[in-house]
C-alpha cells in the first residue's frame, strides 16, 4: 500500500520577514512545501477562505487545514514534525525562555524600526537610540539565559530564535542602505551584528532571505524618499 505524504502549502509575499521565517523552519525540517505567492493588493480566494479573520499571510496548509500567524506556524511546525532538528529546547524551562525573548523581538523590535523609517532629524534619531537600547538588553537578556548554547554563531543549531530574529535582523543591511546611515550601532551592538553575519552565512539563511537589492527596491518603493 503506497504511503500517504503530506500536502503542505505556504502562502506569503517575497519580502516579509515573518513569511521567511515559514519558509525557512520548514527547510529545516527537510518538510517538502508548495510556495504561493500572494498579492494582498488583490487577495486570492485561497488567502481569504484560509485566512478569514486577519487576511494576511503568512499562512501553513497542511492536508488543507490552515495555521495563520507566524509564532503559532513555527510551533505548530516543531509539535507536527518532532523529528531533529529541533526548533525548541526539551527542557520545559528553556523552551519558556525562548518563547520570552522571541515575543520580544516581535513585541518590541520589529515595531520599533517602523517609526525610523517615518520620521525625520531630532524624532529619528531618539528613534534609533530606542531601537539601539532595545537591541542591546534583547541580547544581553538572551546571552544571559542561555550562557554557551548561544549564539548559532558558536556552531549551534539552528533554533527557534535564531529563525525569528535572523530572518528579520539578517537583513539590517538593507535597512542602513535604505536610510543612508547606520541604524544599529557597532558600537553599542558589536555582539548582535556577529550573531547575524553568523546567520546570514548559514546556506538555509542565505537561500531564505531575499536578495538585497530587490528588498532594498522594495523599501524605497514602500516608504519613497527617505533622506
Amino acid at each position: 500500500m503506497e504511503e500517504k505524504t503530506d500536502q503542505v502549502v505556504h502562502l506569503g509575499i517575497w519580502p516579509s520577514g515573518a513569511c521567511a521565517r515559514v519558509a525557512l523552519a520548514l527547510k529545516l525540517k527537510g518538510i517538502p512545501y508548495k510556495y504561493v505567492e500572494e498579492d494582498l493588493t488583490n487577495k486570492s480566494e485561497l488567502l481569504l477562505k484560509n485566512n478569514p479573520i486577519h487576511k494576511k499571510v503568512p499562512v501553513l496548509l497542511h492536508n488543507d487545514k490552515a495555521i495563520a500567524e507566524s509564532l503559532v506556524i513555527l510551533e505548530y511546525i516543531e509539535e507536527t514534525w518532532s523529528h531533529t532538528p529541533k526548533l525548541l529546547p526539551l527542557d520545559p524551562y528553556q523552551r519558556a525562555k525562548v518563547r520570552f525573548w522571541v515575543n520580544y523581538f516581535d513585541q518590541k523590535i520589529r515595531p520599533a524600526i517602523y517609526p525610523i523609517f517615518m520620521s525625520r532629524a531630532e524624532e529619528r534619531k531618539k528613534a534609533i537610540e530606542l531601537l539601539n537600547e532595545m537591541i542591546k538588553d534583547f541580547y544581553e537578556g538572551v546571552k544571559k539565559d542561555f550562557g554557551e548554547e548561544f549564539p548559532y554563531c558558536k556552531g549551534k543549531c539552528l533554533g527557534l530564535l535564531d529563525i525569528v530574529v535572523g530572518t528579520s535582523g539578517g537583513n539590517y543591511k538593507v535597512i542602513n542602505d535604505a536610510l543612508g546611515m547606520e541604524v544599529i550601532h557597532t558600537h553599542i551592538n558589536s555582539q548582535f551584528f556577529s550573531w547575524m553575519d553568523a546567520l546570514r552565512e548559514h546556506p538555509l539563511v542565505k537561500d531564505t532571505l531575499p536578495p538585497h537589492d530587490k528588498l532594498l527596491a522594495k523599501f524605497i518603493e514602500e516608504f519613497g524618499p527617505i533622506n
